[in-house]
């Protein structure tokens, strides 16, 4: 059986590149992560060249669309950038981010291992994760959502996911026509931290969502508190350990002892289902993972010790 090949191009920075390969339900995988550093023309090259040539391509460092329950906005330029991609299918992360997050908060509710009525959560951006949102707001009273404060760059948390949907029915339309870089960090800037708004942070004692997000505006203290994230990498293993943050729950299965996007899981499945990604259904998602034998990890960050 041949090997299949899973490629994510990310706007993001080359020096996060890794390459591993495993098996997966019998099928040998080779993945990859390819960072371009914030550069359009060479992510447009790369995706072009890899067409038709890897099983599926995985979109980085970016979103072709956000979306809330009702809506789905798509970004102009990353619309452009794989507009060349005529053979390989192309996925973000979208359907997992429906399927894969918003179960791993259920999932955790369900296990008993957070009790979200006692939590303050924290998602970055709710607009990036329409599925993990949606399941906040239905296991937990309070959330703070971030779009407004991380995305844009107003202090004004928003505390209802339907005002989220209001907000993004009337920003999203103009955000998504804008560029990218303005709204996310690219390159170089996803290495860079410059912490905002600590008091939302001091607030919450659950921290969820995209981890450029995180990383990028947290403070350096979360003594005591939970990030649910992805793509965690070593190094941001050991800097989570230094802020004091009690534990890490991760959405993406470890692979060489560090997690890849969304996407490239994505890929994967899509990859062994074989079908394009506009022909699969939550269900067919959630079958893989299940068959996976999936559930989100739990690392102890004081004792170093994986829980599940």
């Amino acid at each position: 059986m041949p090997v299949k090949r899973v490629v994510s191009v990310s706007l993001g920075s080359s020096k996060r590149d890794k390459v591993y390969e495993t098996s997966l339900l019998g099928q040998e995988f080779r993945i990859e992560r390819r960072g371009t550093d914030g550069d359009m023309g060479a992510f447009k090259r790369l995706m072009e060249e890899l067409d038709g040539e890897v099983d599926a391509l995985g979109v980085g460092g970016a979103d072709i669309a956000i979306a809330t329950s009702k809506q789905r906005f798509e970004f102009r330029e990353i619309r452009n950038l794989i507009r060349g991609v005529k053979t390989t299918p192309v996925v973000d992360g979208s359907g997992l981010k429906h399927t894969l997050e918003r179960e791993a908060i259920l999932w955790l509710q369900r296990e008993g291992v957070v009790d979200f009525q006692q939590e303050t959560a924290l998602l970055v951006s709710a607009v990036d994760r329409h599925g993990m949102a949606q399941a906040l707001n239905e296991v937990c009273p309070r959330v703070i959502y971030g779009d407004l404060l991380f995305g844009v760059g107003l202090p004004l948390p928003v505390r209802s996911y339907k005002t989220v949907e209001i907000l993004a029915a009337i920003i999203a339309p103009v955000i998504t026509q804008l560029p990218f870089k303005w709204f996310y960090p690219t390159g170089e800037k996803q290495e860079h931290r410059t912490p905002k708004f600590p008091k939302i942070f001091e607030e919450a004692t659950f921290i969820c969502g995209d981890w450029h997000f995180i990383r990028r505006y947290a403070p350096e203290k979360l003594t005591g508190k939970t990030v649910l994230s992805q793509t965690v990498r070593a190094d941001d293993l050991a800097w989570l350990k230094s802020t004091g943050l009690k534990r890490l729950i991760t959405t993406t299965p470890m692979m060489g002892g560090e997690t890849f996007a969304t996407n490239v899981m994505e890929g994967v499945v899509v990859a062994l289902l074989g079908r394009p990604p506009s022909e699969l259904t939550a269900d067919d998602y959630m079958k893989v993972l299940a068959d996976l034998n999936w559930s989100p990890n739990i690392i102890d960050l004081q004792t170093d010790e994986a829980i599940r």
